[in-house]
C-alpha cells in the first residue's frame, strides 16, 4: 500500500481522463492559476485515449484557459513548458509504464482521476502494480458511489493501494469561498455560540436551486437523481459545517472528527419526510426514459440526535428549474416568548441568511421601531459580509491543497459511508426501498405543490430572491 507523508508537496501532477470536459473547463485553468498563485512548478502529464498528439494536447490547454478564463503569459508558458501527454488504454500496462517513465526522478507525485466511477478500479490497480502509486496521493472524483454498498466497495478499491491519507475525495462545493466563509463565521465570533442550539435556533432551511435542467445530460442523470447528486454530497457537507461542534484544533482530523460526530448523529430519512418531484418536460430530454421515475427536485425534513439540536427541524431543498439560481441557508430563530411591543409572527423573527452562490452574503435580520408614535416594528437585514469580487475558483483551491498534502477539504471515507446512511432509505434503486413516483412541477416554479407539507408546521419555505431584492 502506498504511503504518502502529509504536509510534503508532490512533485509531479498526473491527470486521468485528460482530454475529457472536467479538464477542459476546470482542470486546465486551476493549473494556470496555480503556477501564477504558487509558482507550482512540476511535471503535469496527461493521460487519455483521444489518438492525441502532445502538441494537440498543448492546443487543447490554449483553447481551455481561453474559453474558461484568460491567458496569464508567464503562467501559461511554464504550463505549456511543464505538459506531457501519454495516449493509451488504461487497461493496456504499456500505458503505466510509459507513465513511470515520464515521472523520471519524481518521488511523490499525485494522480487525478477526472475519468468515469466504473474506470476507478482499473487505474488504481493499474497505477499500483506498475509502481507509479509509490509514496502517491490520489485525488478521486465524485460521486463516491451510488449508495452505502457501492461506497465501501470503492474505498476497499481505494485502500488496496493507497493508504487513507493519501486520498483525496474532491466535491469542488468545500473549495468554494463562501463555504469557507460560513465555517469561518460559525467559530471565529463568540457571540454566535451561546444562541446555536435548540434553545434558540427555530429551524434551519438550506435551498439549492438551479433555473435550468439537465442541459442535455439526461443520460447521466437518469443513473443519479437530484438526492445522489448535491444533497448527500454538497448540501449534507454544507449542513455539517452549520451543525458541528468546535474543533479540538486546527489539524485537518480535528475538523474530520467533528463532522463525522455531526454524520453520525443524522436520523437515516424516512420516505414520508422526504418530497421528490420532476419537472414537466425532463422526460423528453434525450436519454431519459419515457416512464423515468428520477426526481429532479427533492425536498425533506432531517434530524440530528445531539443535545445541541434535539427537536430543531433541518429542511433541505434542492432542484433543476426553479424560479433562479442560489444556493442559500436561513437559520430562523425563536420568537421572543412574550409579545411585550408588537405580535411577531414566524416570518418576523431573528435570523442569520448565508448567501452562498451566486453572490456571498452573510446577513442577520433583527428587528427595529418603526418611525412614529406606535410602539410597532419592522425587520431590517444587517449585512455581515458581502463579496462580489473574483474569488478563488474552489478547483484553485482544492488541486493547490491536493499538491500540499492538506486534507481538510477533503472528505474521509467514513464521513462519505456515515452521509450514504442518512439517504439510503429514500433513494430509487436501492434494494427494497419503495417511494412515491416524484410529482409533476412546471419550470419554473418552486417544486411540486406537497413539498410544502415538509414545513407545514413552521409557515412554510423560504424562497430566496435575486440578491438585490433580498429582505432589507
Amino acid at each position: 500500500m502506498a504511503a504518502s507523508a502529509a504536509g510534503i508537496a508532490s512533485d509531479a501532477f498526473v491527470f486521468f481522463g485528460a482530454t475529457g470536459d472536467l479538464a477542459y473547463k476546470k482542470i486546465f485553468p486551476a493549473l494556470q492559476a496555480l503556477i501564477a498563485r504558487d509558482g507550482l512548478d512540476v511535471p503535469i502529464i496527461g493521460v487519455a485515449r483521444a489518438g492525441w498528439t502532445l502538441a494537440q494536447f498543448q492546443e487543447r490547454a490554449r483553447a481551455s484557459i481561453e474559453s474558461n478564463e484568460r491567458i496569464d503569459p508567464a503562467a501559461f508558458a511554464k504550463l505549456l513548458a511543464n505538459l506531457r501527454y501519454i495516449d493509451g488504454d488504461y487497461a493496456d500496462p504499456a500505458t503505466f509504464a510509459q507513465l513511470r517513465q515520464l515521472l523520471g526522478a519524481a518521488q511523490r507525485p499525485i494522480h487525478y482521476l477526472a475519468i468515469p466511477p466504473s474506470l476507478f478500479a482499473t487505474v488504481v490497480k493499474a497505477l499500483g502494480a506498475s509502481g507509479c502509486a509509490r509514496d502517491a496521493r490520489v485525488i478521486v472524483e465524485k460521486p463516491f458511489g451510488r449508495d452505502l454498498a457501492s461506497a465501501q466497495a470503492l474505498d476497499a478499491t481505494l485502500h488496496e493501494v493507497f493508504a487513507e491519507s493519501s486520498i483525496f475525495r474532491i466535491d469542488h462545493y468545500l473549495g468554494k469561498e463562501a463555504v469557507q466563509n460560513l465555517l469561518y463565521f460559525r467559530f471565529a465570533n463568540t457571540f454566535l455560540e451561546p444562541i446555536w442550539n435548540r434553545h434558540y435556533v427555530d429551524s434551519v432551511q438550506i435551498t439549492m436551486a438551479e433555473d435550468f435542467g439537465v442541459q442535455g445530460r439526461g443520460r447521466f442523470y437518469e443513473e443519479v437523481g437530484t438526492i445522489r447528486d448535491v444533497i448527500q454530497n454538497h448540501l449534507l457537507q454544507v449542513l455539517a459545517l452549520l451543525a458541528m461542534d468546535a474543533p479540538t484544533g486546527r489539524d485537518v482530523d480535528a475538523l474530520r472528527e467533528e463532522k463525522l460526530r455531526l454524520f453520525r448523529a443524522m436520523r437515516p430519512l424516512e420516505p414520508r419526510e422526504v418530497v421528490r418531484g420532476q419537472f414537466v418536460g425532463y422526460r423528453d430530454e434525450p436519454g431519459v426514459a419515457a416512464d423515468s421515475q428520477v426526481e429532479t427536485f427533492a425536498a425533506l425534513r432531517l434530524h440530528i440526535d445531539t443535545w445541541r439540536w434535539a427537536g430543531v427541524p433541518f429542511y433541505i431543498r434542492a432542484g433543476k428549474n426553479l424560479p433562479i439560481t442560489t444556493t442559500e441557508v436561513l437559520v430562523d430563530l425563536k420568537r421572543p416568548p412574550v409579545p411585550i411591543f408588537d405580535e411577531i409572527g414566524a416570518r418576523d423573527s431573528n435570523y442569520f441568511r448565508f448567501r452562498l452562490s451566486p453572490e456571498v452574503s452573510i446577513s442577520a435580520g433583527t428587528r427595529v421601531k418603526k418611525v412614529g408614535e406606535d410602539m410597532v416594528g419592522e425587520r431590517v437585514e444587517l449585512v455581515a459580509r458581502r463579496q462580489l469580487a473574483r474569488e478563488m475558483s474552489p478547483y484553485e483551491r482544492l488541486l493547490g491543497d491536493a499538491i500540499a498534502g492538506d486534507g481538510a477539504l477533503f472528505t474521509r471515507d467514513d464521513s462519505v459511508e456515515a452521509a450514504w446512511r442518512v439517504v439510503e432509505p429514500v433513494i430509487s434503486g436501492v434494494r427494497g426501498v419503495h417511494l412515491e413516483p416524484p410529482a409533476p412541477y412546471q419550470p419554473g416554479t418552486w417544486g411540486p405543490p406537497a413539498a410544502a407539507k415538509i414545513v407545514a408546521a413552521r409557515e412554510g419555505w423560504h424562497d430566496p430572491q435575486p440578491e438585490a431584492n433580498a429582505p432589507c
